[in-house]
């Protein structure tokens, strides 16, 4: 009897801990972010309630497209807290991700967000890879109006592999999901990685690590 109890507050212990690796339920109706604030805290402080109106909680801007005109040809257009206070606490926001013929939104991962993807217009090939060891990579070409979903904290891509621009929308399920784009991560960190670490890791010689910083 005293081993099931034991056992029982093991697995109500887990739980309790996968409960806190998410983002926890807000408990009031709103809590509008509070942008003057200079407090720290897990998220954002809490605007007076007497004070939100309804711009609070309304972001106009997803209907203009992104500028295109860069080395990858995407842009990502973010509607997170910091573009809508009002997604404070509630553990959402969404992005819009305008394509080039071709271009590309570059392997990256968001690490406190599963990602859900709709393509608005055009064709769009998007993948995710699996973890360690398998690094399986799971990849598929949609269409209008296909959806697919990235999870959370996998490396992830999507590239248009049509002739016209394409566009898509994307929910993820965290008020500020934060991206890591493995190439700037890698190659482009702030005091920079050691080549000979870098050069070990991927294999290749230091000169080609070399390159590969000095583009970022």
């Amino acid at each position: 009897m005293a081993n099931n109890i034991a056992l029982l507050s093991i697995v109500a212990l887990s739980f309790s801990f996968l409960a806190f690796a998410f983002e926890p339920s807000p408990l009031q109706d709103f809590c509008v972010a509070d942008a003057t604030s200079s407090a720290r805290v897990n998220g954002q402080v809490c605007k007076n309630p007497t004070s939100v109106g309804a711009n609070d909680f309304s972001f106009s801007g997803l209907h203009i497209p992104g500028n295109t005109s860069n080395p990858n040809g995407s842009k990502v257009t973010p509607v997170s807290v910091a573009q809508l206070p009002g997604l404070n606490t509630l553990g959402i926001s969404m992005v819009r991700i305008d394509y080039a013929p071709w271009g590309i939104n570059p392997p990256h991962t968001h690490p406190r967000a599963t990602e859900i993807l709709t393509v608005i217009d055009g064709s769009l090939q998007v993948g995710f890879v699996t973890s360690n060891p398998d690094n399986s990579l799971v990849t598929k070409t949609l269409q209008k109006g296909d959806v697919f979903v990235f999870p959370v904290g996998l490396v992830h891509f999507q590239r248009n592999v049509g002739t016209k621009n394409a566009v898509a929308i994307a929910a993820l399920s965290s008020q500020n999901p934060g991206v890591i784009t493995i190439a700037n991560a890698v190659f482009g960190s702030n005091p920079s990685i050691g080549s000979d670490i870098l050069a070990k890791a991927f294999q290749v010689e230091k000169s080609v690590v070399d390159q590969l910083q000095a583009k970022f």
